[in-house]
């Protein structure tokens, strides 16, 4: 096995390079070695949304494309397909060199050993949730010494059912070999980490294997190579409530809990590595070293530090998504019940009495930001007998008065880049280093993967699921008080769904949790202007003149970047297999929905 590059680095353990190819003797003869192995290997581990891939995260009903035009509307057959048996080959070769090497104690082989068969789980778990059950090789590294050998390397997809009973199975025996300590930023997998692992896996087996099978046509392939049988999620739901519960009693890990800042608290629960009592499992960045453009690309233009800004921002379907203290509907109230505007005091007014995790997640008008206020006008309303006109004007303009007309920020409806069009910025995985939104440095801000709030979610679904409505009131209004919202005194699927999208926006969830409840089609239902398929900005407006001069409306519309609403259909539930894929192993039989 050759060490040429690592992936990642950081913190020390992911600091060691190697600078030749090295053979497998070399490598696992050397302790040092084997830790650089160990690098490459959680380097290449992540898919889909993450910071360092910024590009992603229009693609659902949480943020938006804002430097040009986005004319999306389906999703493709193989958005964020993992298929990566290389990966899995030289993760046994792995095995094999740590199970014989003299160069470590016994403790430190088996350690190694459940982290690498926790790393194999995790890659397994992404091809399961794209692709319903695939093969299974084990632990075997297969040769090709000659055509003959080729029939044995033609392995059939397991069923979806075996394909998370092996990764459940694997987390479970993982956990037993792996440290119970935490480890600096969260990097490296702990007993802790594959415990979660085996949470997550469980609760979208017993999903699926649920809510599947309540859809007017379940979605299955005859061999059960997708479609798990509704039998199975009660023993999914009590296996992914046992595991959360443990993680949740047993770990080292709480709920952080500031009540004189509740926006500031839950902002660093989530983004900032020390202290931090949440974070069970990153992706870790450190500089100098390897960093990300999530900080450079998306910062607010009042607050750039390079040439880069405004890429991608936060949409007001997931503002909206955040509910108010005392009123489980989060959205923001433009007008009333008569059609006229709602006049608030200041920008930021309409915003009060939301629920904590928004200010945390997301720049909304008026907001501080390093130290500086956001101000995000699109334009002016100016009365004349009794109807407004709407005026805009370049950003940073002033009407003659020296009232502001359109902020530096935008927002804008027109066509320029790096300039917000939704009204919004992120704040959530922004980094305030001096130098980290520029492109010569970066941001070392990390991903989490996991977090103890998941094991509370998980906990309370798997509550509500098995029945014990109590119990799922305890574990979701444990994560809600964090946020300053009310207790709820019933949990439905549909507390779970909004809980789990505010929650965990931007980190990764949305996608796959819609998917697994089978209402992905029903949200994205492709029809324009609906209420979630489309993706809306609001726009702030000073009152100029009138009964309401020096006041602010807003106006929500259709984000003027985005020309399509978001449309997911029944084929979207399961990634397509890949021609080639068939014409390597004949065994591979194809997803449903496939031509």
């Amino acid at each position: 096995m050759g060490l040429a590059l690592l992936f990642s680095s950081c913190s020390g353990f992911l600091d060691q390079e190697p600078d030749s190819i090295l053979t497998d003797d070399q490598v696992f003869g050397d302790a040092k070695l084997i830790k650089s192995l160990m690098a490459s290997f959680y380097g290449k581990i992540t898919w889909g949304q993450w910071t360092a891939n910024y590009g992603e995260f229009y693609r659902l009903d949480e943020a938006s494309y804002c430097d040009g035009t986005d004319v999306t509307n389906s999703f493709p057959d193989d958005l964020w397909r993992v298929y990566d048996y290389t990966y899995i080959r030289q993760l046994n070769q792995a095995l094999n060199g740590i199970r014989t090497t003299s160069a470590l104690s016994e403790s430190d082989r088996t350690a190694l050993e459940g982290e690498v068969r926790y790393i194999r789980a995790w890659i397994y778990f992404n091809m399961a949730r794209c692709l319903g059950g695939m093969p299974i090789v084990g632990d075997t590294v297969f040769e090709y010494n000659g055509p003959e050998d080729v029939e044995a390397m033609q392995i059939a997809r397991s069923t979806e059912s075996e394909m998370y009973d092996y990764i459940i199975s694997e987390c479970a025996a993982a956990a037993n070999m792996l440290s119970s300590a935490t480890n600096t930023n969260s990097a490296r997998a702990n007993k802790w980490v594959a415990l979660m692992l085996e949470a997550r896996a469980a609760i979208y087996a017993a999903s699926l294997a649920n809510y599947n099978n309540k859809i007017a046509n379940p979605i299955k392939t005859a061999g059960g190579e997708v479609g798990i049988d509704a039998s199975k999620a009660n023993g999914y739901y009590q296996t992914a409530l046992a595991a959360a519960k443990n993680v949740i009693e047993n770990g080292p890990y709480a709920l952080q809990m500031d009540d004189s800042n509740l926006g500031v608290n839950f902002y660093n629960a989530v983004c900032i590595k020390d202290p931090n009592t949440e974070v069970i499992w990153s992706r870790d960045y450190i500089y100098p070293g390897t960093t990300h453009g999530w900080s450079s690309h998306n910062v607010a233009p009042i607050c750039a530090e390079d040439i880069d800004m405004a890429m991608y921002c936060p949409n007001a379907n997931i503002v909206d998504a955040f509910e108010f203290a005392n009123d489980r509907d989060g959205k923001i109230k433009t007008t009333d019940a008569n059609g006229d505007y709602i006049y608030y005091d200041s920008p930021e007014a309409a915003f009060a009495g939301k629920d904590a995790r928004l200010w945390a997640s997301v720049i909304y008008p008026n907001a501080e930001y390093n130290g500086k206020v956001v101000a995000q006008q699109a334009g002016q309303k100016v009365y004349n007998n009794g109807t407004y006109t709407t005026v805009t004007a370049e950003p940073d303009t002033y009407d003659s008065e020296g009232r502001l007309i359109t902020a530096y920020s935008g927002p804008v409806s027109d066509a320029r880049g790096f300039m917000g069009k939704t009204g919004f910025y992120f704040r959530k995985f922004m980094d305030t280093t001096v130098g980290a939104a520029t492109r010569g440095r970066g941001s070392e801000m990390w991903y989490p993967y996991f977090r103890i709030s998941e094991a509370y979610l998980i906990a309370s679904e798997a509550s509500m699921e098995l029945g014990n409505n109590s119990d799922a009131c305890k574990y979701i209004n444990a994560v809600r008080k964090r946020a300053g919202i009310q207790d709820l005194t019933t949990v439905t699927l549909d507390d779970i769904i909004k809980e789990n999208r505010v929650e965990f926006a931007f980190e990764g969830h949305r996608y796959y949790d819609l998917k697994r409840w089978r209402v992905a089609d029903k949200i994205w239902n492709g029809v324009m202007n609906d209420e979630n398929a489309q993706q809306w900005a609001l726009f702030c407006y000073l009152v100029v003149g009138g009964p309401h001069d020096g006041k602010y409306v807003y106006e929500r519309i259709p984000v003027p970047s985005v020309t399509y609403p978001r449309y997911f259909q029944l084929k979207n539930y399961y990634n397509f297999i890949d021609d080639s894929w068939v014409s390597n192993n004949p065994k591979m039989v194809k997803n449903p929905y496939q031509d």
